[in-house]
């Protein structure tokens, strides 16, 4: 069966490994965190550690349903300890377990305990978790597939395609790994996708937030996903949806984009305000965890590759390891991504294409009223002069840079 390595999260785990805190593995459903468990155990086991030295346990699995008492999961383990040695124990959907805090944290106490949780609950997920073991956690946030790691797992006949044909795939069909695994056709890739959706909306977001209204707010996610890398807030929102008819206020909206959000379906980008170095509060824009999802919910996409470029773009800065927020200028105008980082900011904008001189003149400007020298990135889809060096300012081929070339 086809496994994909995906070194940067692998390394992350080894970076980590013994050290006297509980490793967090976050993600949306499906992303591949148990996945992920499985790579780093046989990592361990190629390094001389032994079998009975690893205990993984996972709670979607009926077999484990015995322990979903805390009390129980902590004996059971205690008595699986091997005493001399280090123990590495991965718990995952750890949030099927009533206070697991409980259990997690007496193991954490354990100097040979080296303690592996994931779950995909958004309760989990959200700032409760931090409530739970705070300042005992580090955690590491899971995306689905870059498009590098999708183009490694493509078929002998894919590994043919142009990087344009493997880049419409990739969008087309998303960035989910079981999609690849099992090499489905379109049907039944958009059932599964549908399935995705339908599973974090009822369990993450319904469940979890009491919502009554369920069609509203399929309403607000489609209003979302339709609006990536637009500016919205929950006010505009409301009114939009009132004058199709729709009525629903605007503190209603702001939760259901909490719970998107916390479900891990929707990312939040923040505006940065360049010049006076502050985060702004409004108008923030929203981008998806995953373009497939949207393409079964959103009509029409294709007028829409700048946006969609743009969310995937955003999703690899994260992967990166930076924060990403917008960047507001003091005329109004903004620049796609300011990417921060320890070592400073890097400024990007996305577009589909610029050989035409006004819209290279356009996406130009905004990089030309930043007075600092950190990196300027102008990426786009241009082949034909995909390269070049504007007064500093670097044109890069968007997919050579998704791909790290």
């Amino acid at each position: 069966m086809l496994r994909i390595e995906r070194k940067e999260y692998l390394d992350w785990l080894i970076r980590w490994k013994e050290k006297q805190i509980i490793k967090v593995v976050s993600g949306v459903r499906r992303c591949g965190k148990s996945t992920m468990f499985d790579i780093y155990r046989d990592y361990l086991l190629e390094s001389d550690v032994n079998q009975d030295q690893i205990i993984m346990l996972n709670f979607e699995d009926v077999d484990w349903e015995h322990l979903t008492n805390y009390r129980l999961l902590y004996d059971y383990i205690k008595s699986m300890l091997q005493p001399d040695r280090m123990n590495y124990i991965f718990l995952d959907e750890i949030q099927h377990v009533e206070q697991f805090e409980k259990a997690v944290d007496s193991l954490f106490l354990k100097e040979n305990c080296d303690v592996y949780i994931t779950g995909s609950n958004a309760y989990f997920m959200s700032g409760e978790l931090a409530t739970l073991l705070s300042g005992r956690y580090v955690e590491l946030k899971m995306l689905p597939l870059s498009f590098k790691e999708f183009c490694s797992g493509l078929d002998a006949q894919q590994r043919e395609f142009s990087k344009n044909e493997k880049f419409n795939l990739y969008v087309e069909n998303g960035s989910f790994p079981y999609i690849l695994k099992y090499r489905h056709g379109k049907k039944e890739t958009r059932e599964y996708l549908r399935d995705i959706y339908n599973t974090v909306l009822l369990n993450d977001v319904v469940a979890r937030l009491k919502i009554q209204d369920v069609n509203m707010l399929e309403n607000v996610t489609k209003f979302m996903l339709h609006n990536i890398g637009n500016k919205v807030s929950p006010t505009k929102i409301a009114n939009t949806l009132k004058s199709e008819g729709k009525s629903v206020d605007q503190k209603t909206v702001d939760r259901y984009i909490r719970g998107l959000t916390d479900s891990l379906m929707l990312y939040e980008a923040t505006r940065y305000n360049i010049k006076g170095k502050q985060f702004l509060t409004t108008q923030s824009k929203y981008y998806t965890v995953d373009v497939g999802l949207r393409n079964i919910l959103v009509k029409g996409k294709e007028s829409d590759v700048g946006h969609i470029l743009e969310n995937i773009v955003y999703l690899e800065l994260r992967r990166r390891g930076y924060e990403v927020y917008v960047g507001q200028l003091g005329d109004g105008g903004e620049v796609d991504f300011v990417a921060s980082s320890p070592d400073g900011f890097a400024y990007y904008q996305v577009a589909a294409t610029t050989l035409g001189e006004e819209t290279l003149k356009r996406e130009l400007a905004p990089f030309k009223k930043i007075a600092d020298n950190y990196p300027k990135y102008l990426l786009t889809l241009d082949e034909v002069f995909g390269t070049a060096d504007y007064d500093g300012i670097q044109k890069r081929n968007v997919l050579d840079w998704l791909l790290g070339e």
